[in-house]
């Protein structure tokens, strides 16, 4: 969830600002600024050039278009495994951070022998239609989720989530709501509130935020096996915002602290690709890779 240069100049500001008195002076004005500027500091949408890595031997890529709810369309993609075999196989669905167009993940899911996997941009993010909001997002998910499901040659009971960073409170939205196989959050954090709260002191965040993702909710209401991959140094989201999430989650759960990482390449390290590899050939009761 790294914010964008100017958001995150006027976030340095505003913190420091609220930090060191200027509540006293201006509290209306901060509180103001906050409240218009909420959406430019929770979402940033992306249009970077795609970067799909060619699936190669393993899967075959596909570019997807699904209509939401609203009409409006996400596209991504779906790499699906070939097999030599009829029988089903697992799938997972990624949501990414705030600041990410989700091909590039591609070359990283693509190692994941013999499991399906479904990115799509968020509104607004790359090709996809429509505005970022808490309210369509989440309920986008659950159509990806459902979408995925039904698909032919997809095991409806091995559907697992992987969120990073601002995508970890909608993978925990999900499993809150359906019945997920299994559940990676990188980054994960507690509620949106909770750190503009920290950030933004005497702010009212709880009364101002519209977008809150409270993950902590969803977490108490999660029941599937997950694995928490954490940075060792991460200023975006304080380990004690993970960690309020984790003690939360009502499933099993696996807590992975990645060496010599921070929050904006955590999700590159090759350490972190290896433990989410191991969980989901468990979870999913995959054959290693010979």
């Amino acid at each position: 969830m790294r914010l964008l240069p100017d958001s995150e100049a006027f976030a340095i500001w505003l913190s420091a600002f609220m930090q060191k008195g200027g509540w006293l002076i201006a509290p209306l004005g901060g509180m103001a600024l906050l409240y218009l500027l909420q959406d430019k500091l929770v979402f940033n949408p992306v249009n970077t050039p795609v970067s799909l890595y060619r699936a190669g031997a393993q899967h075959r890529a596909r570019a997807v278009t699904l209509s939401m709810h609203d009409g409006n369309r996400l596209r991504g993609w779906w790499l699906r495994p070939k097999r030599v075999t009829p029988s089903l196989a697992p799938a997972l669905v990624y949501f990414g951070g705030r600041s990410e167009e989700v091909s590039w993940i591609s070359a990283r899911l693509v190692a994941l022998r013999g499991v399906h996997s479904l990115f799509l941009n968020y509104r607004g993010y790359g090709a996809s239609h429509g505005r970022p909001s808490e309210r369509a997002m989440l309920a986008d998910a659950l159509t990806l989720y459902d979408w995925i499901s039904s698909q032919p040659g997809v095991d409806p009971h091995r559907v697992g989530l992987i969120g990073r960073s601002l995508g970890s409170g909608i993978a925990a939205y999900v499993a809150s709501e359906r019945p997920a196989a299994a559940v990676v959050l990188i980054t994960p954090y507690d509620s949106i509130v909770e750190i503009a709260r920290r950030r933004f002191p005497y702010c009212a965040a709880r009364m101002l935020l519209k977008h809150r993702f409270d993950a902590l909710d969803f977490a108490r209401r999660a029941r599937a096996p997950a694995l928490m991959l954490l940075a060792e140094v991460d200023t975006i989201i304080p380990k004690r915002h993970a960690l309020h999430l984790i003690e939360a989650w009502a499933g099993k759960k696996e807590v992975v602290l990645i060496q010599n990482t921070n929050h904006c390449d955590v999700q590159e390290h090759v350490h972190s690709w290896q433990a989410i590899s191991n969980f989901v050939t468990q979870q999913f009761n995959l054959q290693q890779p010979g």
